[in-house]
């Protein structure tokens, strides 16, 4: 957690300003009708989101600050019920889909709620945040909370809001998704960061979902990059499973400063030196990584191979020599091929290097293919060559599938543009895919030819 910088609590206090002179707010305080409310918010929660915003992505570790600068009862009452889902979805849940530990923002900023001079009209837009926050909560946790509140009338309301459908997990995955998705697009992640051990298991599942999600979204790691280089390089935390998963974040996703990335590389290697263990449990961590939502592109495998001492022989080494010489290369290239084939050689086929290496060059194959507009078909007969390749040296039916889904997906796209079957396109397009879909073995000779077969429309009852 960081301060707040001055220039935002300038931009705030000026907001704060125009609310407590605007006519809305003395129209609201006259008459206590709604619609004057709705108005005090029309006009100033937009200001107040976009100072959130410019935080959000300038300096995030300032947006717990920011949001305790908003609790103040001046801004009367604005933005409190994104706060409130904000709290709800930063908590941490398990597979039950119940919250890790439990979520004292959301406790924080609820109670604000109930203490607000507005809470009638507030609790109109909290009503989803609240059934979800308290689906995820325990039973005690809800029942202590509400014991904290005076006003009988608003502790029966909250007890309302505790709805007996999410008792069952399927109800409340749906629900919790279905909250998710109104902050899709809304960047309000933030974190704290831990040096000790039990602050590590505390905090790991806040701070993994904070780098992964501005990893995701391509956000400037800059304005924390110290907080995370003090975590690994404190040698409490060191050798900890949490600790390699954030050091195969940082390592793999995050540009640095040579001093910087100098600083990260003594880190890597004094562990991978230190640890016999490292490698086995590193790519137990990139397999995991490989599988997930975020995407490994190929400069992800050059910075993790810059910070690695090649002096030193293990299987880190192969693999990132291995994948230098894919990625400076070219999948297509012979040598690239051949590098593929000596790697994946030295070790069992189920081993977990080679899983990661059939991943690695799978994310990359259906990349290219994904990337294909239906005009490039041509470059896809090319394609298909590297595909065969590929396939002959991992002997993998998984892989294979894989491929098979993706090329009927694009088969799919080029027979929706191509539609002329007298066409030289649509004929081209035929002669190629009926063969090679059988010889690489991803159809039979029905299925194949099934996908050129046009579907009647059927004709409308008439009556």
């Amino acid at each position: 957690m960081k301060q707040l910088d001055k220039a935002y609590l300038d931009q705030l206090e000026i907001v704060k300003q125009e609310i407590q002179s605007s006519p809305e707010l003395e129209k609201y305080l006259a008459d206590e009708e709604d619609e004057d409310y709705q108005a005090l918010q029309e006009k100033f929660e937009k200001k107040i989101t976009e100072i959130y915003e410019l935080v959000a992505a300038e300096n995030p570790l300032q947006l717990f600050e920011l949001e305790k600068v908003l609790l103040d009862p001046e801004y009367e009452g604005l933005f409190l019920p994104r706060l409130l889902g904000y709290a709800v979805l930063r908590g941490e849940i398990n597979e039950e889909i119940k919250y890790v530990r439990p979520q004292e923002r959301f406790k924080e900023i609820l109670l604000a709620i109930v203490d607000s001079y507005y809470f009638d009209i507030i609790k109109q837009r909290t009503g989803q945040a609240i059934q979800i926050g308290f689906a995820l909560s325990s039973d005690i946790w809800i029942t202590n909370l509400i014991e904290e509140i005076e006003n009988k009338k608003v502790g029966q309301f909250l007890m309302t809001q505790k709805l007996q459908r999410y008792r069952d997990i399927t109800h409340r995955r749906s629900g919790y998704e279905r909250f998710q998705r109104q902050f899709k697009t809304t960047n309000f992640q933030t974190t704290l960061f831990p040096s000790n051990p039990t602050e590590m298991t505390i905090l790991f599942g806040g701070l993994r979902k904070f780098l992964e999600y501005r990893i995701e979204t391509k956000a400037d790691h800059s304005s924390y990059t110290e907080e995370l280089l003090k975590v690994l390089e404190n040698d409490e935390l060191r050798g900890s499973d949490q600790y390699l998963h954030l050091l195969g974040l940082v390592a793999n996703f995050i540009d640095l400063s040579d001093g910087d990335r100098s600083r990260l590389a003594n880190a890597l290697n004094k562990l991978r030196s230190s640890d016999p263990t490292f490698g086995e449990r590193y790519f137990l961590f990139l397999n995991r990584l490989l599988k997930s939502k975020l995407v490994l592109e190929p400069s992800c495998d050059q910075r993790m191979a810059n910070l690695l001492d090649h002096s030193v022989s293990d299987d880190l080494t192969n693999y990132y020599d291995t994948m230098n010489v894919v990625s400076s290369k070219g999948f297509v290239h012979t040598d690239a091929l051949e590098a593929v084939r000596q790697l994946y050689g030295q070790y069992d086929g189920l081993s977990t290097v080679n899983d990661c290496l059939r991943h690695s060059i799978l994310s990359q194959l259906i990349a290219v293919l994904g990337n294909l507009t239906a005009a490039e078909y041509a470059d896809y007969f090319e394609l298909n060559k590297t595909f065969v390749a590929y396939m002959d040296i991992f002997e993998f039916q998984q892989f294979n599938q894989v491929l098979k889904e993706h090329s009927v997906t694009y088969v799919r796209k080029l027979l929706k543009k191509y539609t002329d079957k007298r066409g030289k396109d649509y004929q081209d397009i035929k002669k190629f895919v009926i063969p090679t879909f059988q010889d690489l073995g991803f159809m039979r000779e029905k299925e194949v030819l099934e996908l050129f077969k046009t579907r009647r429309k059927k004709k409308a009852a008439t009556t």
